[in-house]
């Protein structure tokens, strides 16, 4: 069921969730996924640009954003679910979707789970197809997964976020994902973009999130795809390098360090992060 909420409109999934979402412009369907505790407004950037030549939706996941707050779905599998009940919900079929960080994850599930239905393009930014490593990989392993946490660094990380009533531990992990250049009001305003999730909600996401491997989902895309990574993302460049490699024909983009190349390029350089997935969307 589709209800309007002031300028922006909800879904209603079915265990009873609201997804608040807004939508722009005609053509090609395109869905904005964004990533882990983050929201649907840190396109803006993306958003009047996209819809100058699609129908763009960007959409707020369960807990995150202005979306409701339940106590209970915080894994990739509901999250793919939600989207599937989304794109049905709303009669959306030859779909662009672009994922960023968690968002590839929820692509990758949502691939796994259902295939290519309703789906003709991928623009996957910035997410390693592993978070925790597995203590026998060696060391092309590692650096091909991107794996960023030993398990009990995974842990520890889900138990701080927990415990993160001040936020003060948000805004650490926040700032590791930005440039030194990146201006301080725009860092402030991804800080507050984060925060607005619950703690325990954001630990519990993660502590699924964390834990999931979809390289054996990677090798089977057939579906055209852009991937984009950054140098000077907490997300290691080679393992974006090794998502491309395995998608036949994908194409790989790449922001240096100086072209605001963090793992939020998109708000840092959105010019360039634009005219690429233009660029590839025509």
């Amino acid at each position: 069921m589709v209800q309007m909420l002031s300028e922006r409109k909800t879904f209603e999934t079915q265990d009873c969730t609201s997804l608040s979402f807004q939508e722009s412009g005609q053509g090609q369907p395109l869905v904005l996924v964004h990533g882990w505790s983050q929201s649907a407004e840190q396109f803006r950037y993306q958003f009047d640009a996209f819809s100058a030549s699609h129908r763009v939706i960007a959409f707020d996941q369960r807990g995150h954003g202005r979306s409701s707050r339940p106590d209970y779905g915080y894994r990739v599998s509901r999250l793919a679910m939600d989207l599937r009940e989304l794109l049905v919900g709303l009669d959306l079929d030859d779909v662009a979707i672009l994922g960023h960080s968690m968002g590839c994850s929820v692509i990758w599930c949502y691939l796994d789970l259902f295939g290519e239905d309703r789906l003709t393009k991928l623009i996957l930014v910035d997410q390693p197809p592993c978070l925790t490593i597995n203590p026998v990989w060696g060391a092309q392993e590692v650096a091909d997964t991107g794996a960023l946490f030993n398990p009990s660094a995974a842990a520890d990380l889900c138990n701080a976020l927990n415990a993160d009533e001040s936020g003060e531990f948000s805004n650490s992990l926040m700032a590791s994902m930005l440039t030194s250049g990146c201006p301080s009001e725009l860092r402030d305003w991804m800080m507050g973009c984060n925060r607005q999730m619950r703690r325990s909600h954001a630990a519990a996401l993660m502590r699924n999130h964390a834990n999931i491997d979809w390289r054996d989902t990677i090798t089977r895309i057939r579906l055209p795809t852009l991937a984009i990574g950054a140098e000077a993302s907490l997300a290691p460049a080679p393992c974006m390098r090794w998502v491309a490699r395995q998608i036949p024909g994908a194409r790989l983009e790449m922001f240096g360090a100086e072209e605001g190349g963090s793992h939020f390029m998109f708000v840092e350089n959105p010019e360039k992060f634009n005219r690429l997935v233009l660029s590839f969307l025509s």
